[in-house]
């Protein structure tokens, strides 16, 4: 070891005494100055108008917003550092091997094993000096911002310092090959060129794209720079080190002792088997060590769907990705896309390692010659598409309208996983979780009651209510997130057990006898019942209401607004609303209103037999009843007395519970079926929050098992405390002083040798 340290130390001498070395180290320092400064001068710009979250992380390891805004510090030289590190390892060996110095080598007691070692020792010391100038950086974001992440940016930083470890093993190994420190450097570059970009070529063939994602060394550093570490990537650069210093020994070994050449490529081979195989073995899933170190946790599934994976036991879940090619959501999952795919179920695989992953290619189109046409557009092998005749044999895909869909499988039971209309395309936690649910528990089912013309759930008109509900390609929609959406005529058919809710929606004429006694019986029962009615239908309404001792009042509730209909009103969320769903506290805080475009008030008719609470209450400073017949497109309305007009706070939404048969009966009616219409759960004009409570109202009548709770950690490190003034000091110092130094420094050392 003695022997290694020495070289090591005279090896750093050579590289100081060098202006190439000096001058990267002033480069990349210059380099990373810009990337940080110029993300610190726009999050500084930002928090003025908006919230910056995650301040520590925007600094280093991921992009601020936009393209045009630079990446973090680390993500920049992640990107260049495989164009320093040639120039540094050129000379390395290839200098003995010029000068002859590397005869001696051969004769002296000193192993060649030391030689590497101690090469590759100095190498380490000159990265960790650009560690050292990396950690101030470090130093001036902790400096500066709150509740600084300090465990995130140094699993970054030791990702930075395990990739130019790799390189410079691998630099190493090309210096051994030539006596020309520049083709040392052309062919070290080329290598490490190759290893950035492998990751890229032959991704649409199974094998090809497994071998190449393996050889690529920078994606690996970028899940460390992300904040998660896994002992896979950390013995990855390991072995690359090793296998390449093992080259290094070997080629040096039998360029000293003549071999010939089975016995050279015996010698290489075996290194690179060893090396292979403990990167393949400590590759497997119930082998890989994971640790999360961003202090929000973003890298992990939040407990809920740990809890989730946890209840699976042991027993494997299938997941088989079905890829239409006649649809154009087949990009998405065509084979060259094969390792996001994979990369989408290692957090689940974290937890769950028996998850098995599938992908079946089909064509759902009966006209030959247009099915071939396009596949030779897209350039497709199609000899593994199955035919729309196979497909239908294996799978009932004829719901999902040839979208691109995963099925899962567990204990037999089987559920769909869907892809959406928007930018992330892609299931995300919170609708792979419902789906994961899905099959430990029996869904709960919301039942919409069709009878006199009621709001439907398939359609997509204003006033109707398939958006919120019933679009399977639509992300927010409930029968993503857990649901089983149906409809019935209660006219005509028995009122199922066991549902989530039934909901009635504005009907427009009276149930007949036969309906309102089943309705009676389901109540009577304990099912749970959602009831919408609309001013001007209290007739229609009441009748139902009367069984809950409940009315809704003559008149129509009416608010006073400069920029609105008076017909518009916005009650805010009542008390009751935190004992409905916790969940809706901030909103509750916040004094949000929920909008209501033309709803009438709720009152008690009597005690009863259930706990009746008020949901969403009216302001009574300028919302009244508004009695009788109006216009509300002609002057601004005015409260009248004479005219039997009232003033006061009203309830248009109301909770109704009681225990009954072990378990807790829930009711909600409402004075308005527009709250959750289409119309108002896309409304922009208005700062209402008719989405988030209209989801937890449906997720307290699912006693709130769907949608899973996808509530993460916090950020803290959310504010930076920097002023103009200290802005332009760290720039002084990161633009003049520092890089002054480090050039005032090498100048010196740089003389010193010269006159020596």
């Amino acid at each position: 070891m003695k022997k290694i340290i020495q070289i090591a130390r005279l090896e750093l001498s050579l590289l100081f005494y060098s202006p190439i070395a000096w001058l990267l180290i002033l480069v990349l320092f210059l380099q990373m100055a810009l990337a940080f400064l110029s993300s610190i001068a726009e999050i500084q710009y930002l928090q003025e108008f908006i919230p910056i979250t995650g301040i520590s992380e925007r600094l280093f390891t991921t992009m601020i917003g936009t393209d045009t805004i630079p990446v973090g510090i680390f993500l920049t030289m992640l990107g260049s550092l495989y164009l320093y590190t040639p120039l540094i390892t050129m000379g390395i060996i290839s200098r003995e091997m010029n000068t002859g110095t590397i005869k001696l080598l051969y004769s002296s007691p000193v192993k060649l094993s030391q030689v590497v070692y101690g090469k590759f020792l100095a190498m380490l010391g000159y990265n960790l000096i650009v560690m050292v100038l990396m950690s101030l950086f470090v130093v001036a974001g902790a400096s500066a911002v709150q509740h600084f992440d300090y465990s995130h940016i140094l699993v970054a930083m030791l990702a930075s310092f395990l990739l130019m470890n790799a390189y410079s093993a691998i630099g190493i190994f090309m210096s051994s090959l030539t006596t020309y420190q520049v083709i040392a450097a052309i062919g070290t570059f080329a290598v490490l060129a190759f290893m950035n970009y492998i990751g890229k070529f032959g991704q649409g063939i199974d094998f090809v794209r497994d071998l190449t994602y393996s050889l690529s060394m920078p994606s690996r550093a970028e899940r460390m720079v992300g904040g998660l570490l896994t002992s896979r990537d950390v013995i990855y650069y390991l072995v690359i080190c090793g296998i390449f210093l093992g080259f290094t020994i070997a080629k040096l070994e039998l360029a000293r002792n003549s071999k010939s050449l089975a016995k050279q490529v015996s010698r290489y081979a075996l290194i690179l088997i060893v090396g292979l195989t403990v990167a393949y073995i400590s590759s497997r899933q119930p082998l890989i060590a994971y640790y999360d170190a961003t202090a929000t946790q973003s890298n992990t599934l939040v407990k809920a769907t740990q809890e989730i994976l946890k209840q699976m036991g042991d027993e494997p879940i299938e997941m088989t990705e079905y890829i239409n090619l006649m649809d154009d959501s087949y990009n998405y999952g065509a084979p060259q896309n094969r390792i996001s795919s994979i990369a989408r179920w290692e957090p689940y695989l974290r937890f769950k390692s028996n998850i098995k992953l599938n992908w079946v290619y089909y064509n759902s189109s009966f006209d030959l010659q247009a099915f071939t046409e396009r596949a030779k557009y897209l350039e497709v092998d199609t000899a593994d598409f199955l035919t729309p005749e196979a497909i239908r044999k294996q799978v009932d895909l004829s719901g999902e309208d040839g979208r691109l869909v995963i099925q899962l499988k567990y204990k037999g039971k089987t559920t769909f996983l869907r892809t959406f209309f928007d930018a992330g395309f892609w299931a995300k936690e919170a609708e792979t979780a419902a789906a994961l649910k899905r099959l430990l528990v029996t869904p709960p089912k919301i039942v919409f009651v069709t009878d006199g013309y009621q709001r439907s759930v398939a359609k997509i008109g204003d006033r109707d209510y398939q958006q919120f509900f019933n679009i399977k390609a639509s992300r927010p929609a409930l029968i993503n997130h857990g649901f089983d959406i149906d409809s019935l005529s209660i006219e005509n058919a028995e009122i199922p057990a066991g549902i989530a809710t039934l909901v009635i929606a504005d009907p427009k004429v009276k149930f007949s006898p036969n309906a309102l006694a089943k309705l009676q019986k389901y109540i009577t029962a304990g099912g749970n019942l959602l009831v919408a009615g609309e001013p001007g239908k209290q007739e229609v309404i009441n009748p139902v209401l009367s069984m809950l001792v409940l009315k809704m009042s003559n008149g129509t509730l009416v608010q006073r607004s400069r920029d609105y209909s008076y017909g518009l009103v916005t009650p805010t969320l009542g008390a009751a609303s935190l004992v409905m769903s916790p969940g809706l506290k901030k909103q509750y805080e916040d004094k949000k209103v929920v909008a209501m475009p033309g709803v009438a008030a709720l009152k008690i008719e009597d005690k009863g037999i259930f706990n009746a609470q008020s949901v969403l209450i009216t302001d009574d400073k300028k919302s009244w009843i508004k009695a009788g017949t109006f216009v509300l497109d002609s002057a601004a309305l005015a409260f009248e007395a004479k005219n039997g007009d009232q003033k006061g706070t009203f309830p248009t939404a109301m909770m109704l519970t009681r225990k009954l048969n072990q378990k807790e009966q829930r009711i909600m009616v409402s004075g308005d079926a527009d709250f959750m219409s289409n119309n108002e759960m896309n409304r922009g004009n208005l700062a209402t929050v008719n989405n988030a409570f209209v989801l937890h109202l449906f997720k307290w009548f699912a006693n709130d098992q769907f949608p899973v709770d996808m509530t993460k950690i916090e950020s803290k490190d959310n504010k930076l405390e920097l002023n103009e003034a200290g802005l332009r000091t760290i720039q002084i110092m990161y633009y003049g002083l520092i890089p002054g130094a480090i050039f005032i420094l090498g100048m010196i050392l740089l003389s010193r040798r010269k006159r020596k």
